[in-house]
C-alpha cells in the first residue's frame, strides 16, 4: 500500500497531463505514492500518455476510464481504484514543485483527520514560477485542484455526489460532509502548486459556459444544503441579488459582451466588462436554478 494516491481526472488534455506527470516524476523526498489517472471520455492521446508514463517514471501508474463527462463520477472512480492511505487531488493542468508531495505527507503526519490544502498559483505558462504570497492564501475547505485527505474519510463521507454533473461545487459540497465527519482543515504553505492558465485559452465563450454551469450547480448545492454558509459561499442571498440587479441589469449584458470582445479597446476596460458580464450572468442563472 502506498502512503499517497494522487488522483487526476482528465478529458482531452493530453498535453497538460503529460506535463503534470512529468512534475510528479521529479518529486524529491516523497513517501511512496501512486498516480491514478481517470480518463473522463477523452478522444485524444491521453491513454498513450499514461502508457508512456508507466515506462518513464518510478511511481505506479493506474489508468481508469469513465465515459460519462462528470467530474464527480471520474474522481469517485479514482478513489475506488486507489490504495493509498491518503488521497491527493490535483487538476491535469498543474505543475507540482519537487517538494509538493512531501509537503502534503508532512502535513498529514502532523495532523490526523485533516483536510490539507495548499496555495494554488495561477500562472500563464510553465515558465512562470513565483513563490507563494499572501494573495495565494485561501480558506476554501476542499478544492480538488490541490487538496489531500485520508481515503477512509472520503469513503465514510460517501465520496462525490455525482448529481453535480456540470462544472463547479461538487468538491465544496463534499467538503461540507467531510467537515461534518470531524475532518479538520489545515493550510500547508509548502504544499503549493502552479495552475497553468494560458491567456489565449481564457476566451469569453469558455468563461460564459463555465459561469452558467457553475451557477446551476450552485443552485443544486444550496438546495441540498440550504445553510447560511452555503448561501454566502455561492452568492445566493438577497443583498447580492440586489447588488447585481442595480449594477448589472440583464439589458446591459449585450453591451458588456461587446466591450469585452472588442480587442481594439484597452485591456483593463475589456477585463472590467467581462467581469461585470460574468457576475451578472452567474447571478441570473443562480436565481433561475433556485426557482426550478
Amino acid at each position: 500500500m502506498s502512503e499517497l494516491s494522487v488522483i487526476i481526472a482528465t478529458r482531452d488534455r493530453a498535453g497538460y497531463l503529460d506535463q503534470a506527470l512529468r512534475s510528479l516524476g521529479a518529486q524529491t523526498n516523497a513517501p511512496s505514492f501512486e498516480v491514478v489517472i481517470v480518463d473522463n471520455g477523452s478522444r485524444d492521446a491521453t491513454a498513450q500518455i499514461v502508457e508512456r508514463a508507466r515506462e518513464q517514471y518510478a511511481f505506479e501508474t493506474k489508468y481508469v476510464y469513465e465515459e460519462r463527462p462528470n467530474r464527480g463520477a471520474a474522481r469517485n472512480r479514482g478513489i475506488y481504484a486507489a490504495d493509498g492511505r491518503c488521497v491527493v487531488f490535483v487538476d491535469d493542468d498543474v505543475w507540482a514543485p519537487a517538494h509538493f508531495l512531501a509537503a502534503h505527507a508532512a502535513a498529514h503526519r502532523a495532523a490526523r483527520d485533516a483536510v490539507v490544502s495548499g496555495p494554488i498559483l495561477n500562472v500563464p505558462s510553465y515558465h512562470e514560477r513565483p513563490r507563494p504570497a499572501l494573495k495565494n492564501y485561501s480558506r476554501a475547505f476542499f478544492c480538488t485542484c490541490n487538496v489531500s485527505v485520508e481515503r477512509d474519510a472520503l469513503l465514510r463521507a460517501g465520496a462525490f455526489d455525482e448529481q453535480f454533473h456540470l462544472y463547479g461545487w461538487e468538491d465544496t459540497e463534499l467538503g461540507v460532509r467531510l467537515r461534518e465527519l470531524g475532518q479538520r482543515w489545515k493550510f500547508a504553505w509548502d504544499a503549493y502548486l502552479y495552475h497553468i492558465k494560458p491567456p489565449e485559452e481564457q476566451t469569453l465563450d469558455a468563461s460564459l459556459q463555465k459561469t452558467v454551469e457553475k451557477a446551476r450547480m450552485a443552485a443544486r448545492f444550496v438546495k441540498k444544503n440550504p445553510s447560511r454558509r452555503a448561501r454566502m459561499a455561492t452568492g445566493a442571498y438577497g443583498a447580492n441579488f440586489l447588488r447585481v440587479r442595480a449594477l448589472t441589469p440583464e439589458w446591459m449584458f449585450p453591451i458588456f459582451a461587446g466591450v469585452a470582445s472588442n480587442e481594439r479597446l484597452p485591456s483593463p476596460l475589456r477585463s472590467i466588462a467581462k467581469a461585470q458580464l460574468l457576475d451578472g450572468l452567474y447571478v441570473r442563472e443562480l436565481q433561475r436554478g433556485l426557482r426550478q
